[in-house]
């Protein structure tokens, strides 16, 4: 039976997310904690994984409830903070770590998505494990760290949540929350690299565009993908249903 399978928030953008159980869809539209702080440098540019691979350096954890988070660099240095307090304190930290300068800023009614008239990331389990093995080097859990997806819905065929794109696509609804599918994920450097080091995987793109341009389902609508080197959707979520809870294991059902 289709079910969510997983849902993953990344509480500094750029940085590693984490597991949760449940998670409120924000008045925004978009998952509580996720991208609520943002590192910006000196040009008001983010600092993220697009633009620097240092990213994959640095480890971070995170205890949502309580607010605490500790990053750790590769020399051992490591940041304690309380989210949201002393921002200071821990872009000097960030500043340190990347050498910029580098101001932490905090959005908690959006949280600084890339597309932020939109909401959660969705892909299946089974997308995730076939593109794994696509690969003899990559891992499912390698795979998913790269795609850096919100909601991961179970008890489906790979590529599922292509058909909720494109004129006339359907909706689906996780529990009470429905979600309309927006756009393809479009995909940049990041799913290229190692997440634990940065190391490009040699000729990812090449051979992730043939073996996508080979298996795209016939359920998809091709007029809406503008390349094959795009993977997962971004979602909406009605204004109605912004408010509730996703939780892990809600039923998964499509509508339309």
């Amino acid at each position: 039976m289709p079910q969510l399978e997983r849902l993953r928030v990344y509480p500094i953008k750029g940085l590693r997310g984490v597991d949760v159980e449940a998670a409120t869809v924000l008045d925004g539209g978009t998952l509580r904690h996720d991208r609520e702080f943002a590192l910006f440098d000196g040009a008001g540019e983010v600092v993220n994984g697009k633009r620097t691979d240092r990213v994959h350096e640095l480890r971070p954890e995170f205890g949502l409830e309580s607010g605490d988070c500790v990053v750790r660099a590769p020399d051992g240095d490591e940041l304690r903070w309380t989210l949201g307090e002393d921002a200071d304190r821990a872009g000097r930290w960030f500043s340190e770590a990347f050498d910029l300068d580098v101001t932490v800023k905090r959005d908690s009614s959006l949280g600084y998505v890339d597309r932020r008239e939109m909401g959660p990331s969705v892909v299946s389990t089974a997308t995730i494990e076939t593109v794994a093995s696509w690969f003899d080097e990559l891992t499912v859990e390698s795979v998913r760290r790269r795609l850096r997806a919100n909601v991961e819905v179970s008890g489906v065929p790979a590529f599922w949540e292509d058909r909720f794109v494109g004129d006339g696509a359907p909706t689906f609804a996780v529990g009470s929350v429905r979600f309309e599918g927006v756009t393809p994920c479009g995909r940049c450097v990041v799913p290229q690299r190692d997440p634990d080091t940065g190391e490009l995987t040699p000729d990812f793109r090449e051979r992730f565009v043939e073996r996508r341009r080979e298996t795209f389902p016939d359920w998809a609508d091709p007029d809406a993908f503008d390349h094959h080197y795009s993977l997962m959707i971004i979602t909406s979520v009605p204004a109605a249903d912004r408010g509730d809870r996703l939780r892990v294991g809600d039923a998964v059902s499509v509508s339309g």
